[in-house]
Parts: C-alpha cells; structure tokens; sequence
C-alpha cells in the first residue's frame, strides 16, 4: 500500500502574521500584511509600500548569539524551522537525525548577501572583504543553516525554480518520505525582501502602481487590478510518514494527497494566454488523485493581481470544472500578504491547511469591480465559515512553471 503523507507541523512568518494560529487568524480576519517599506530607502520609486515583515526579531527563535553574519534569508528560515519543530513536537536526536532532511525552494534569497559582497570587493578590492560574510552568497546557505542549528543530518536540498520553488521542494520532499529515504522533512520557502529584488520587479513594472498614473491597488480577480504587491516571508512544513506521524502521536493538520506538474516554455516573464501548462498541471494532480471536479471543496488560488495571470487562471478553472466551477469557493491569500515569489506556493499550502482545520475559507480582500474575464465565486472581501474536506492549491509564474496540490482533511 503506498505511503500516506501528513503535515504535522506549520512555521510561518508572513507579512501579516507570524506562527501558525496567528497565521491562520490574520486570513480569517482578512489582515493585510502591505506597509510602508523599513528596509530600504524607497523615496526615489512611485511603489513605497510592500509586504515587509517590518518587526522580526531573530533572536526571539535563535537566541542573541551567532546571529552577526547571517543574513535575512538566513535568520528568516531557521526562525521558521524552529516555529515548525515546536508545532510539530517533533525532537532531533542522535537516533531520528539522519532520518530528518531539509528542502528549501528559493530563488532569490541570495542577490542581496551577493551584491553587497560584491560592493565591497569592487570598491575596496577583495582583500577587504569580510569572509564570514562568503557563504551568504550561495542560494542554498539558507538551507544548510537550518540543518546547522537544528543538528539535522539528513539530506539537505535548494531548488530553485522561481514562482514555484516552495511546491516544488515540497513535492521533492514528498518523493524521499515514499522512497524510504526519510521519515521526517522540513519542506518549504524563503524569500526576503531587499532593494535589489525590490528593484527588478519594479523595473520589469511588475509591480502594482509601477506605471505612471496608475494607483497601488492589491486586488486579485478584481477589473481594477495592475501588477503586483511584492512580499518577504518564509515558510517550512513537518512532512511526515502517517505510519510515523501516529506512533509519535502527533497532531496532523491535512494529508498531501497529489501533486500535479507542467512546464510551459513559451516565453521569458510571460504568461502563456492559452494557460497550456496550468491547465494540465490541475488535471495532472485530479487523475493523480482520482478525483473529479465535484471533489474539489476550494481552490486556494494563484492569482496575484495581475491583469494575465488571473484571467488565466480563471479561465483554466472554468474550463476544467465546468459547471462545478461556478460552485466551489476560489479565494487569493495574495490579496492579504502580496506576491511572495517562491515561498508563496507553501503559505497558500499553509492557508489550507487552516481552511481545513478551522473550518473557513479565506477571503480575496480589496474586491469591489467584478471582472467578467474572472466571474468565480471570490469570497470577496470576508472569510467564510464552511466545513472542507478537499482543497487544490495553485501556483505558477510567467516563465512557464505551473504545480498544483490537493490537501485533504485528515482521516484516519
């Protein structure tokens, strides 16, 4: 009999909350994470707000030592990984470490430690660069030091894959609990937020209010949307065995049922109008998981305000569900916590797996001007108390990676 996969831990830092319960409760609440930007100075752009995490504090997860050269990737994600093993209840040990791995999705967690690396050697030459300072320029550093504080001996994995990369380590994870090559995994994203990502969005006008005379405005499937709210978080889940889950008695909070997956090379930072890939990403995760339309409870959905994607998105939905489309409740947590690039695939795993727990379905917030290219049921503006039993969870990006997940309501 195949292995069942649970989620038996959840650490998140968001732009609107931190820990799983205040997690949870901010999407109930319909909280925004957006505010003027602290990190950087933004003065010289038309966009100064952003989903910063503007109060995190380090040391309250990883204690006032060794903290001085590691970087906010860094400091983000063992933060998280440390909110997640408490949740979980799950203690490394001599005897579970090697059973324990680490899979980070990223992208760009490390152009900061990089560039500001490279300033120096630029400008003063390389004999004065600070070497403790080098291993923050490696896009897996994150990752690594997860293991380092948390004495985990495991298998240790960065992918990066852009939009998608927390899914993906996620899915990466899933495979190496089936194949017996680990029991226990912390599986998610990082991305920080710093002037130089900032700064690329802002360039490409991805970003909402990036066009001259056009307002910032974060309202997901709405006719008045125009780019996106960029956002920092990070976000790990104890993935487990269920066989190991139960003899530890843990406390489970969903069961990955299947994963669907497509890569659509049309073109570079462009949506494909046809939604090709995302399409056969959802079919791909249904067949997988031998269900149909009908058994899909809520869809915790990609869009992140962006005039393509979520009229892509919206369309794929109506063209796969059919008359159940109309039916099932298609919310955006983006609408609260902005595009989170990478990470954003494992907090709407998150926000799930709170729509499963607690019974409520998330809310597109800022909704007011319905778009007829996006006519899905929304649950704008206000959470909505219902008893789910399946959600399917989109993710994709412009460069043609599109994954999909079905969590369900655990079940013994």
């Amino acid at each position: 009999m195949s292995k069942r996969i649970v989620i038996t831990g959840l650490g998140v830092l968001a732009p609107n909350a931190k820990g799983r319960e205040d997690y949870w409760q901010a999407l109930r609440e319909g909280r925004r994470g957006d505010r003027p930007i602290t990190l950087f100075d933004a003065s010289s752009f038309r966009v100064k707000t952003a989903g910063e995490i503007s109060d995190f504090d380090p040391k309250m997860y990883m204690g006032p030592k060794g903290l001085r050269t590691l970087d906010r990737s860094t400091k983000l994600l063992v933060s998280c990984a440390k909110l997640a093993l408490d949740d979980s209840g799950y203690k490394v040990t001599d005897k579970n470490t090697d059973d324990t791995g680490v899979s980070v999705g990223t992208a760009l967690g490390s152009i900061k430690s990089i560039s500001d690396f490279d300033e120096v050697t630029l400008k003063e030459g390389p004999r004065y660069t600070n070497p403790a300072l080098f291993p923050n320029t490696v896009i897996n550093s994150p990752a690594s030091q997860v293991s380092i504080w948390h004495q985990i001996k495991g298998f240790n994995t960065t992918i990066s894959t852009g939009f998608t990369a927390s899914l993906d380590a996620m899915q990466y994870a899933d495979d190496f609990i089936r194949m017996d090559r680990a029991r226990m995994v912390l599986a998610g994203g990082v991305e920080e937020m710093c002037l130089q990502t900032f700064f690329g969005f802002y360039a490409l006008q991805f970003l909402s209010g990036s066009k001259k005379s056009e307002p910032v405005i974060n309202c997901p499937f709405d006719a008045r949307r125009n780019g996106v709210v960029f956002g920092e978080g990070a976000c790990l889940l104890a993935m487990e065995d269920l066989a190991a889950a139960r003899r530890r008695k843990a406390k489970i909070l969903g069961e990955i049922i299947a994963f669907g997956y497509s890569f659509d090379p049309f073109r570079i930072n462009k949506y494909n109008p046809r939604g090709t890939g995302l399409k056969s990403a959802i079919r791909q995760a249904l067949d997988k998981a031998g269900m149909g339309p009908e058994d899909i409870d809520y869809i915790c959905a990609n869009a992140n305000s962006t005039k393509a994607a979520d009229k892509i998105e919206a369309q794929a939905i109506k063209e796969i569900f059919k008359k159940y489309a109309s039916r099932i409740p298609v919310s955006s947590i983006k609408s609260m916590i902005g595009e989170t690039y990478s990470v954003s695939g494992s907090l709407a795993v998150a926000a799930a797996l709170g729509a499963l727990s607690e019974g409520f379905i998330p809310p597109t917030i800022n909704y007011q001007k319905p778009d007829s290219d996006c006519d899905l049921d929304v649950v704008p503006n206000k959470a909505r108390r219902v008893t789910i039993k399946n959600v399917l969870v989109i993710n994709f990006g412009p460069s043609g990676a599109n994954v999909c997940v079905i969590i369900r309501k655990y079940e013994p």
